[in-house]
């Protein structure tokens, strides 16, 4: 089954005319259907990471909480490539870390991370780490991303920085500390090792993760041409009330979506 989202009037795009309509996310789905929406937009999801050269070797994963069950999260089954998964692929695991549906075990530092991020924002549907070059390379510097652009005030004062980098994460110990490290924040730089982004919806946590590593990426070339100029901390929050929140996160990963989609219709088996 694939379900698509509901045609709908959008109001932050002001009075439209009788008969023009923009995506919205559709309502009052059964839990069999809202599963479908998290994991059908969690393959999407991975394939654009792919696409996007987000995956290194078998680092990275993207997690959506299970609607049924909240204490479980739908995952990459370890070791696989981003750009194969299909929905059929993915694995669903449980807080302790037992593999509940699926082939392929999970990641161990996918579950230590993202169980305990799940376990501190109630309110996270999804969660997404990978070792993105630009977020690498911003993550080492230890400071946060500043308001220089206008996609980068998404951020401003809305995220955290994890600095206990301690290795490979092998216990939940440290994913809590990430967990809090987050805060109530959409996302957190995790220093010495790269980026994690919140939403909720997989779609949400999605665009951020790819919105913020171009904006490190940007925030990294400006610092390498000179010193730069930040935009002013009250037209900041105003732009970031403007730009990001659980709805236009979702409808700015609608043209993803659609592109991927329509180009690789397989991973909807």
């Amino acid at each position: 089954m694939t379900v698509t989202p509901a045609a709908a009037p959008h109001a932050s795009v002001g009075a439209m005319p009788e008969g023009v309509y923009l995506p919205l996310p559709q309502q009052n789905l059964s839990v069999e259907e809202e599963r479908e929406v998290r994991k059908q937009e969690l393959a999407a999801a991975f394939r654009l990471f792919a696409r996007f050269g987000f995956s290194e070797g078998v680092a990275g994963h993207i997690t959506a909480r299970d609607p049924e069950n909240p204490s479980a999260f739908w995952v990459n089954p370890f070791g696989m490539s981003f750009s194969q998964i299909r929905v059929s692929d993915l694995i669903l695991v449980d807080h302790d870390g037992t593999l509940l549906e699926g082939k392929r075990p999970v990641n161990n530092a996918a579950f230590c991370i993202h169980s305990e991020v799940h376990r501190a924002r109630p309110d996270v549907v999804a969660a997404a780490h990978t070792h993105s070059l630009h977020g690498k390379a911003f993550s080492s510097l230890g400071i946060p991303l500043e308001p220089i652009t206008q996609d980068a005030c998404a951020f401003f004062e809305d995220h955290g920085i994890y600095s206990d980098y301690r290795g490979v994460v092998n216990d939940t110990e440290e994913g809590r500390r990430i967990g809090l490290a987050l805060g109530e924040g959409k996302a957190v730089v995790l220093q010495n090792h790269g980026l994690l982004t919140v939403g909720a919806s997989v779609a949400e946590a999605a665009w951020y993760f790819i919105t913020m590593e171009r904006s490190c990426q940007a925030q990294l070339l400006a610092m390498a041409a000179g010193k730069p100029k930040l935009i002013d901390a009250e037209t900041a929050r105003t732009v970031r009330t403007q730009i990001s929140g659980a709805l236009p996160g979702w409808f700015q990963f609608r043209p993803l979506w659609d592109q991927i989609t329509a180009e690789q219709p397989d991973l909807f088996d």
